[in-house]
């Protein structure tokens, strides 16, 4: 499905995320980021996005393409509904 292991990430690669706004819940959008040194700490990586610096948690969902992301929130979405 396109779904990349987040111990597996590198800086420089790009990734796509399902981000949820935070000002308004029910609203999701698929955006691309990078995955950058951490700022604070030398040995780890970073998520890059919307100009700010995200810490990389075990149940982030990384993936590989936007169609891939897509394809994953489709999915979770038709799986609700059911």
């Amino acid at each position: 499905m396109g779904v990349i292991n987040a111990k597996e990430v590198q800086v420089g690669d790009e990734v796509f995320v399902i981000y949820n706004n935070p000002h308004v819940p029910t609203v999701s959008n698929i955006r691309a980021a990078e995955i950058v040194p951490h700022p604070k700490d030398p040995n780890a990586v970073a998520l890059f996005l919307n100009e700010t610096f995200h810490t990389i948690e075990d149940d982030d969902a990384l993936f590989t393409s936007e169609a891939a992301a897509e394809k994953a929130y489709s999915d979770y979405m038709d799986n609700q509904m059911t």
